[in-house]
């Protein structure tokens, strides 16, 4: 079968796309990949938000292969809203890499030996609002451009260091960089990071089945879990808040081993640094994805992160 794939040119996009697009020629299908700039990638030097994010790395990649120009999209899954447009589907969901982020420094090695004044590069709201809460003493600076343009900015010294996603590194073979991985209990990663998104027409049934291999079981529990949450607090991919899930974590209870499925989650403030935190386990086929994650976000609002999220622009439900 003959498939194109909608990809944004930026050095990891691509590498993503050919990692899909070799699994799928291993698989026996003649894939060509179309490289489509998107609104995210013109305004390089304007803030998220400034314009907001919603779309800016999707919306003229969905708008191709609406069209039919391509068969499928490969997205990072965090870049996705939680709710595609009508004539898409997330057709896969391939198994997740590290979903953490990572701190970057040439001087420190870790987050906690950062001198106080310290300027620390992030273009993200989440990150910059759980930056506050650890060290409420650290300048957060807006960093925009690809993994090579923010790692340059390091080198020169604009800034003491910078937080990405460890995915990108992994991915790109820039694992020297990283002097520290965060835990998700301390520093919550955003929804669906670490996970690519396969997206197809809702109608598509040939391209569907083509992709079916792809999907990841585990994967896409977690990460529907995770969006699932995001969803209910009518959050994107900018609004402060970090959802991680773990699906199937085996751990041993008083009658032998036990599977669980685990989430975290944290709603914080960039300007304050105030932060709700909750933690949540349950025995695993106790609840379906969209349940749990709908349990969390039900669990931050208990706690307190109403007032969060409306300071953030938004009106949880």
């Amino acid at each position: 079968m003959k498939l194109r794939i909608g990809s944004r040119g930026s050095q990891l996009a691509l590498w993503q796309a050919h990692h899909i697009a070799g699994l799928l020629r291993a698989e026996g299908h003649n894939v060509a990949i179309e490289i489509i700039k998107t609104t995210g990638d013109r305004l390089q030097e304007v803030t998220f938000a400034q314009v907001g994010s919603k779309g800016m790395f999707t919306k003229e990649i969905e708008e191709a292969l609406a069209e039919g120009r391509v068969d499928l999209a490969v997205h990072s899954l965090k870049d996705l809203p939680t709710e595609l447009p009508e004539p898409f589907a997330l057709a896969a969901t391939p198994k997740r890499v590290d979903p953490r982020d990572v701190f970057v420094s040439v001087k420190y090695a870790r987050l906690a030996d950062l001198p106080r004044g310290a300027r620390v590069g992030t273009s993200s709201q989440r990150r910059r609002a759980q930056l506050k809460a650890l060290r409420p003493d650290i300048e957060a600076v807006e960093f925009r451009g690809n993994v090579d343009t923010r790692l340059r900015k390091l080198a020169e010294g604009q800034v003491d260091a910078i937080l990405l996603a460890a995915a990108g590194l992994d991915r790109l073979e820039k694992t020297e960089w990283v002097r520290e991985r965060l835990e998700p209990k301390d520093f919550c990663s955003a929804a669906g990071q670490g996970s690519l998104g396969i997206e197809t027409r809702k109608d598509d049934a040939a391209t569907i089945a083509a992709v079916a291999f792809l999907d990841d079981a585990a994967t896409r529990f977690a990460v529907t879990a995770e969006r699932a949450a995001l969803a209910a607090l009518g959050g994107g991919c900018q609004v402060p808040i970090g959802i991680h899930c773990r699906a199937g974590v085996e751990e041993a209870v008083d009658d032998g081993e036990g599977l669980w499925d685990e989430i975290f989650a944290v709603v914080a403030a960039p300007e304050t640094g105030s932060a709700v935190r909750i933690f949540h386990r349950a025995p695993r086929g106790d609840s379906d994805a969209e349940a749990l994650g709908r349990l969390a976000a039900q669990m931050l609002i208990e706690a307190g992160a109403g007032p969060l999220l409306e300071a953030a622009g938004r009106v949880s439900r």
